[in-house]
């Protein structure tokens, strides 16, 4: 028998019949009107605010102190403007481990970003991670050249929501922490070379 178009019937349960609220007993939310019975939230206009806690000192006062967090995905670039190359006396080539030496950075475990806040005096050849764009301009303008390095600090190898390491992977197929396996890091860590 051929479909008709006073055939079609949409699928059971994917239209669900409006709730019709305060017409009557007929409609089958007579009374209360699905409101419950009595109390703040059954009258008009009843309810309260976002936050409140009935009285009871809320949260968000209870608790000023705590704004904001701190954010432990952060690469923690090491920043360095083109003026405190100026200071640095250099007349060649800067590098990380130049200005590690001259302690402008705190160690070579972290990036270098050169800034363009200051002027550059004669042509230099600057090794770092990255570059800002005014920076490199102003480089390059004064016959200098950027040299921009591979990054290879442990912040590149961190996944971002984990923060895991390759070495705690490692660690982990070695068995460290569980049943018959190794008691401390350092075995863990000489099995996982091995293996």
């Amino acid at each position: 028998m051929p479909l008709r178009l006073d055939d079609l019937r949409p699928n059971e349960g994917s239209n669900n019949r409006r709730k019709r609220i305060g017409r009557g007993h007929g409609s089958g939310s007579g009374q209360t009107a699905g409101r419950g019975t009595k109390g703040q939230n059954s009258r008009s206009g009843g309810g309260v605010r976002p936050g409140f806690e009935g009285g009871q000192l809320p949260i968000q006062q209870a608790l000023p102190y705590k704004r904001g967090f701190t954010n432990i995905h952060k690469t923690p670039w090491e920043v360095v403007n083109l003026g405190d190359l100026a200071l640095l006396g250099a007349t060649t080539e800067v590098s990380p481990e130049t200005l590690y030496a001259r302690g402008v950075i705190r160690g070579l475990e972290f990036p270098v970003k050169i800034l363009g806040d200051g002027k550059v005096d004669g042509p230099l050849t600057v090794h770092a991670h990255a570059f800002s764009a005014s920076a490199r301009e102003r480089i390059e303008s004064a016959g200098g050249t950027t040299v921009t390095l591979e990054r290879t600090d442990r912040w590149v190898e961190a996944s971002p929501r984990s923060r895991r390491l390759p070495l705690n992977r490692e660690l982990k197929a070695a068995g460290l922490g569980k049943v018959g396996g190794p008691d401390n890091r350092a075995e863990a860590a000489a099995l996982a070379d091995e293996g």
